[in-house]
This record gives C-alpha cells, structure tokens and sequence, in this order.
C-alpha cells in the first residue's frame, strides 16, 4: 500500500498590519497579528483594549495550526455574527493560519445595522490582510535528543542527512540537543535515530 504524503505547508502572515474602513462617522481599525498559540491571542486582545481603552467594540478572529482547527470568532457586544464572523470568513478566503486579526470600532453615533455592521468588519479585515505579507509556513515537531558521546557521529549523520536544525547544543557527559523536524519527515526521522538516541517530544 503506498503511503501517503503529507501535507505540512500551510499559509500565514509574517508580521503585523494594519486595514480601515469608515462609515457614517464609525471608524473601524483591523490590526492583522502572526499568533501561534492562544495565550498570544490573549495577551495581544488584552494589551489592544488597553491601547484603545476609549473604543467601543474590540472584535476579533483567529486561526491556528496547520489545519486551522483552533479557532474562534468574538463580536464583543456587536449583534451575534455582524463582526467575529465577517472576520473569520476573511481569513479563510484568503486560506490563512496562524493568525489574529482584531477589529477596533470607534462609533461615529450613527447605528449601521447588520449588514453596514458585516461590510464594515469585513472590509476593514480584507485591507490588513491585502496589505499583510503572506508567507508560507512549514509545521513540524520539536524534540529534546539525548544520546551519548559514542553516538554523536551517528546522530549528526541522520541530522545532516536529513537537513534538520539543531539548537540548544550541550555535548557534555550525556549529550543533548533541541531539534525540529518537518511533518512529513517526522516519521522516517523517528526510525533512523532510535537506535542511536533518545527522543522527547517537547
């Protein structure tokens, strides 16, 4: 049976931008953030409502990971599904992860109901991500070897060979290294490295 490839190219931004959009008095500020991890989301959320402590709406929108199957769409006080909603659809027609965009809204006194609301939020999104640079990311894993000294040839052979970065470097009595390794290597990695070393998944 032949194996099947996998996938692990995906699709996100390499650093912040920025989009606006105005109606009837109503500002609406998209800022496009690069995110890995939820607790980034957090603290980039938290430190916008402080920076614009006087908006009325921080909405925002994420996706995460190599399928893009943590995600989540907030409207913060606007009518359910006028702003998260506009916002996640932007990302996924421009097939992104590994992103936060938050949309700041400064009300002008003048209510555009849904669909100004669905316009604005979407919009404003598509002209920071329009302006962001899309890259494309490589997923992988990260592991912790451990091995001895009289496995170090053998172990820096299967990494060369395989082209794998190497970090965190400590070749004392036991010797360890940090490594990262591509998805679709991950599992002939595994086979060729575990008679000569150990592995962690960090």
């Amino acid at each position: 049976m032949r194996k099947v490839a996998i996938e692990d190219t995906y699709r996100s931004i390499e650093g912040e931008s920025k989009g606006l959009f105005k109606d009837n008095g109503s500002r609406f500020i998209a800022l496009a953030f690069p995110v890995e991890t939820e607790e980034a989301v957090k603290e980039i959320v938290a430190g916008l409502r402080k920076e614009y402590h006087d908006a009325r709406h921080h909405c925002y929108a994420y996706r995460l990971g190599l399928k893009g199957d943590v995600w989540r769409a907030s409207d913060d006080g606007e009518p359910s599904g006028s702003a998260g909603r506009p916002i996640l659809g932007q990302i996924d027609s421009m097939g992104l992860s590994d992103i936060l965009v938050v949309v700041v809204r400064y009300f002008g006194g003048i209510k555009l109901g849904i669909p100004g609301l669905i316009r604005a939020y979407k919009t404003s999104t598509s002209d920071a991500l329009t302006n962001a640079s899309v890259i494309t990311k490589v997923a992988g894993v990260n592991y912790r070897l451990t091995f001895d000294y009289l496995s170090m040839n053998a172990v820096m052979k299967v990494l060369k060979d395989m082209d794998i970065p190497q970090s965190a470097q400590d070749f004392s009595a036991q010797c360890s290294m940090n490594v990262r390794v591509r998805l679709s290597q991950d599992e002939i990695f595994r086979e060729k490295i575990k008679d000569v070393a150990e592995l962690k998944e960090l």
